[in-house]
């Protein structure tokens, strides 16, 4: 018996910014999404609970809620979404 992985969960910000992308940018992101907690992923030094994942100049910060789903709080580029804050 094969465990399916939950679907995550995007915040309004990460799924504007995601549909907004370029095909090939799209799919780059969503595998490196699926791949988690494969990756450079690093605490999130900002805010404790939250991570960073790096890919390329895309970072995406995000969480694990309660039923153990990934909530996809930014995607941006590394400069912005630092800036954002969480």
């Amino acid at each position: 018996m094969r465990i399916q992985k939950q679907l995550p969960k995007f915040s309004n910000q990460a799924r504007k910014f995601l549909g907004g992308l370029d095909f090939k940018a799209q799919q780059r992101l969503k595998k490196a999404i699926e791949k988690i907690p494969e990756g450079d992923i690093t605490p999130y030094r900002r805010m404790a609970g939250y991570l960073r994942l790096r890919i390329g100049d895309y970072r995406i910060i995000f969480t694990w809620l309660e039923d153990e789903r990934i909530y996809i709080v930014i995607i941006n580029f590394r400069g912005k979404s630092y800036k954002m804050g969480v």
